[in-house]
């Protein structure tokens, strides 16, 4: 291989100064992603999940299972766990829960006699169970609420209390379950399939 001609340095060309370099265009400004709403249930404080898992249901042995387990690697390992949680509740645990429920609600625009009569089934099933009744409704749209949840307490009004007591269980299992993925759903999103 020939070479060409070598300059001596004191003949090589010199730069002017001025480096050119490229012009980049502007980038916008955005803000950093937000990080995903199962991502911060794994890394936050613990004391804090606790009491958002309260707001899900409220027994403190099922909120602290959920805690105590974390990290959880996908949405479907998390609602596994918040259903075997929920499976695992004791008498005393249940009772701690349903205490603390809500009744359901009606509809604002629910007329008088609904409110009545939804008071009077209300009020037989507490006489005969000790607790408030609960009930799932996902799935049933607000005009069917009302003719939901009477139905429930009627047919549940035959159940023994031990019967009553696992109906009672896995309602609220699946109103845990509901109310999580709720939550993680307010945070970001819930996985698409949920």
């Amino acid at each position: 291989m020939t070479r060409g001609p070598t300059l001596p340095a004191h003949r090589l060309p010199r730069p002017s100064g001025r480096l050119a370099v490229p012009v980049l265009p502007e980038q916008p400004r955005t803000s950093p992603p937000s990080r995903p709403p199962l991502d911060a249930f794994n890394t936050a404080p613990a004391d804090e999940v606790h009491r958002a898992l309260l707001g899900c249901l409220r027994s403190n042995r099922w909120a602290h299972r959920l805690v105590a387990h974390r990290p959880y690697p996908d949405l479907d390992a998390l609602l596994a766990a918040c259903d075997e949680a929920a499976y695992d509740l004791s008498p005393a645990d249940l009772a701690e829960a349903l205490a603390a429920e809500p009744m359901p609600t009606l509809p604002a625009d629910s007329y008088g006699a609904a409110h009545t009569a939804l008071s009077a089934a209300h009020a037989a099933y507490e006489a005969k169970f000790g607790h408030v009744f609960v009930i799932c409704l996902d799935g049933v749209s607000p005009e069917e609420a009302l003719d939901g949840i009477l139905e429930g307490i009627r047919s549940r009004l035959a159940n023994d209390p031990e019967e009553e007591r696992v109906v009672a269980a896995e309602e609220l299992r699946r109103l845990a379950r509901e109310r999580l993925c709720d939550a993680l759903r307010g945070a970001g999103n819930c996985a698409s399939n949920h």
